[in-house]
């Protein structure tokens, strides 16, 4: 049952409880403030100092979730169907939060959909390829 529900949801839920916690919840305009804020910083040997913030720590994990994500969708079970639904229907509320709440007016956000977008598209595209290859076309002679 937990293989049907969609690995992206989890950044998404993150970035919601992230969002709910500005002043102003999700109507606030500080959002990209605190995704750009440094959480910390690691020298570098050229001497350069790399600074990471939220956004990043977000953005990187997210990637790591799209992988698992792309693998599980060349999984033709009866739930990758559900899977890929659900992430429809995730990409969906991602959409809407981008375009209608401030707190989701940022690019972290705008990249987290366009990976949610990505796995729609990925997941869709792999089931209907693997199905074609399980239909078997023949001359009826």
């Amino acid at each position: 049952m937990f293989a049907a529900l969609p690995l992206l949801a989890l950044p998404v839920l993150f970035y919601n409880i992230m969002a709910l916690t500005l002043k102003g919840g999700f109507g606030s305009l500080n959002a990209q403030v605190q995704l750009a804020g440094p959480l910390f910083v690691i020298p570098i040997v050229s001497g350069a100092v790399w600074s990471v913030n939220l956004g990043d720590l977000i953005l990187a994990g997210t990637l790591v979730v799209l992988f698992v994500e792309l693998l599980k969708s060349t999984n033709s079970q009866k739930t990758a169907i559900v899977n890929h639904s659900l992430s429809m229907l995730l990409f969906v509320v991602c959409l809407i939060e981008f375009l209608l709440a401030p707190a989701f007016a940022t690019s972290t956000f705008f990249l987290l959909t366009l990976m949610v977008l990505l796995d729609v598209l990925a997941g869709f595209i792999v089931t209907i390829m693997s199905a074609r290859k399980d239909v078997d076309f023949h001359d009826r002679d």
